[in-house]
């Protein structure tokens, strides 16, 4: 396991996951950090951990270095009882050296299991919060839509259109899953190409990723696979998960791996189908297409250089406002508050969406993009190999970032409230017409 320290960083930046020096040498920030962010890991207990860990790994030096000594010793020529005396000592040594070989892999072992409880590091600016009323509105395109008519919401308007079956699929598959149909099906796969062409255009390279990943992978990426308020579904026998996001394939794509540096910055699209739980999400916004056990994604994915994560960090967010300002849909963006930002995100924006038919009109989540440092690539283990500029070379953590290009059905329903009719019809974004190949969809039964 590579512990080595990256160097000196200021405790107001950020920290790297198993940089446990950096932890001891900064354990108010770390301990602020955890507070901050409401989650339960102990700072204190790594720190002392990692002082065991030190003495014990200092005593097992001392030991081997003995019995180093004691093997040169018996090279030469000596009486038989001097002779006997090494051979007692070298199997005292052995047995030693095993006890301590032990008791240091136990150490490490539960040292590695507190510090994974410990989160990034959150960006200095990011607003100190629990809940999405915490989180800091920083801009604003477009204006809520007005109707002259009472707007339905998207699952009055998937019904009465015949493009969304919620009763079929709770029948076949259990709540919260749902069928497309008809225009549905054209909707999702144009606005699926749309955003791909946006993304192609920008140097990503597309990849449609497996829906399955080990759960190693998982938890290198930062996703708690266990636990009763775990959104993971795990597959019963196998030590694999069914993925929440591409975010998962994607990072593990490169795991125990050195990347050269001049291919750096990578920039991947991945499209999956993702799954999720959502266990405690039951209640508010559990019906439609908001909170679903399975929905496709376009997902983001970037490797890159550290000095390069905060200008790229900006650029996914700007890709992201780019595909919602070109269907010409109202949305917001927040600085999401520390409590909301997940253990790997170092900082993270959240586009929101206009949504009439949600109490009435209110912001929802569709998008969001995150910068995760090197936390991840630590965990996983992504390097890159960089010169000093002195002839020689050491490798280096990659930064690794995300962000949704298009969550599909949380972007349907936008497009079904905002674009909705007097009549019950919806007319399409006009950006995506070429891609569905009509203008409007009309409804199938009475509104």
């Amino acid at each position: 396991m590579d512990v080595a320290l990256a160097g000196n960083h200021s405790p107001c930046y950020y920290m790297f996951m198993l940089d446990y020096r950096f932890i001891v040498d900064n354990i108010d920030a770390v301990r602020k950090n955890i507070e901050n962010r409401f989650m339960k890991a102990d700072a204190d207990a790594v720190a002392a951990l990692f002082k065991k860990r030190t003495e014990f790994a200092t005593a097992l030096q001392n030991l081997q270095q003995k019995r180093n000594a004691n093997a040169d010793a018996m090279k030469g020529k000596m009486e038989a009882e001097t002779r006997k005396t090494l051979v007692d000592e070298g199997k005292k040594l052995k047995d030693q050296i095993a006890a301590a070989e032990e008791e240091l892999a136990k150490l490490e072992a539960e040292l590695e299991a507190e510090a994974r409880r410990i989160p990034n590091m959150a960006h200095p600016d990011a607003p100190v919060g629990k809940e999405d009323k915490d989180n800091l509105e920083v801009k604003r395109v477009g204006k809520p839509t007005n109707f002259d008519f009472e707007p339905r919401d998207h699952v009055q308007l998937g019904q009465d259109l015949d493009i969304i079956d919620f009763d079929s699929a709770t029948r076949v598959s259990g709540t919260k899953f749902y069928y497309l149909k008809n225009e549905g099906v054209f909707l999702e796969l144009g606005l699926t190409r749309y955003a791909l062409d946006i993304l192609a255009k920008k140097g990503f390279t597309p990849f449609i990723t497996p829906d399955i990943a080990r759960t190693e992978i998982l938890e290198g990426i930062g996703f708690n696979p266990r636990g009763a308020e775990s959104n993971v579904y795990t597959l019963e026998g196998e030590d694999a998960c069914l993925v929440g996001t591409a975010e998962i394939t994607l990072g593990g794509y490169y795991a125990d791996t050195v990347i050269p540096k001049e291919k750096l910055p990578l920039r991947m699209a991945g499209l999956s189908h993702c799954f999720r739980r959502e266990a405690g999400a039951a209640g508010q916004f559990s019906k439609g297409l908001y909170r679903v056990h399975q929905f496709t994604k376009l997902e983001m994915f970037v490797y890159c250089l550290p000095e390069e994560s905060n200008h790229i960090h900006e650029e996914l967010r700007s890709i992201e406002e780019e595909i919602f300002s070109g269907l010409d849909i109202p949305f917001r963006v927040v600085d999401t508050c520390t409590g909301d930002l997940g253990a790997p995100a170092y900082r993270k924006w959240d586009l929101e969406a206009w949504m009439p038919g949600r109490n009435g009109g209110e912001w929802g989540e569709v998008t969001s993009t995150s910068n995760c440092t090197d936390y991840q690539a630590r965990r996983l283990n992504v390097r890159y190999r960089d010169d000093d500029g002195a002839g020689k070379s050491r490798n280096k953590f990659v930064h690794m970032l995300n962000g949704t290009a298009v969550a599909l059905s949380r972007a349907i329903i936008a497009i079904l409230e905002n674009f909705q009719q007097a009549d019950g019809s919806v007319k399409l974004p006009a950006a995506l017409v070429p891609y569905c190949g009509f203008e409007t969809i009309r409804p199938k039964s009475a509104p």
